[in-house]
């Protein structure tokens, strides 16, 4: 279990897919459910449609394209929001994501959701899991441009936010996003490494990684953090 040094951190940057929700549902949705609804549509062969999306995922991995619902609909001529609803009850939380979201708040820290989710996959989200009423400040990258792995959304997100990078742990399921994260400066990073629950979990070794987030919560409250103490962002 990571030994994070909550003394030093004020603000706590979070991932949403896999991070704080269960991926199975967006790894069902992408990798299942969209290919067989594809594949009804069109009349192909349900083999061909997937290698064919998977290539397709492939080439637009990373790019706010990926994650762009509208893309994805105009591409495939689907109503993908239509599509997503249809699978919407495997929407859930990670089991340890309240206990640790509301410890992160009690102990005064700021917390905000940074997620690649395109604004209408967020609100679907939102609204299967009321996760609006445990963070105050919900981000989709879409109202930036670019994704999380990309060094000017994090210079945008931290004119918008005015984070100290030295004192922000930021906590996501990507490794190539964390090491996006840390290449900006962000000093404390943790590794999500159980994203899915259907998933045995995978053995992180560039990062600090986390499989219960309700180990943390004695050190995150023994640690708290008051308005008198926080440094200036820099």
């Amino acid at each position: 279990m990571p030994n994070l040094p909550w003394h030093e951190i004020d603000t706590v940057l979070l991932d949403m897919d896999g991070t704080l929700l269960d991926l199975h549902y967006d790894n069902h949705f992408w990798l299942i459910h969209l290919p067989r609804t594809v594949a009804q549509a069109t009349g192909q062969p349900l083999s061909e449609c997937k290698a064919q999306m998977m290539n397709h995922y492939e080439r637009v991995s990373g790019q706010i394209q990926w994650y762009c619902l509208d893309y994805w609909a105009e591409q495939l001529n689907l109503d993908i929001m239509a599509a997503k609803r249809e699978i919407a009850h495997l929407i859930a939380l990670r089991p340890d994501t309240i206990a640790f979201l509301d410890a992160l708040k009690r102990s005064g820290r700021d917390v905000v959701l940074v997620t690649n989710s395109h604004p209408e996959g967020l609100a679907l989200k939102v609204e299967r899991t009321n996760l609006d009423a445990h963070i105050d400040t919900l981000i989709s990258t879409h109202e930036f441009g670019v994704t999380k792995e990309s060094q000017s959304l994090w210079r945008q997100l931290h004119s918008r936010l005015a984070f100290n990078p030295a004192r922000t742990l930021f906590v996501d399921d990507s490794l190539p996003i964390l090491q996006a994260a840390k290449q900006f400066g962000i000093a404390h990073l943790l590794a999500v490494a159980n994203p899915d629950s259907k998933q045995p979990a995978t053995v992180i070794d560039a990062f600090p990684a986390v499989t219960d987030y309700t180990k943390l919560l004695d050190a995150i409250l023994a640690a708290p953090v008051s308005s008198d103490n926080r440094s200036n962002p820099t």
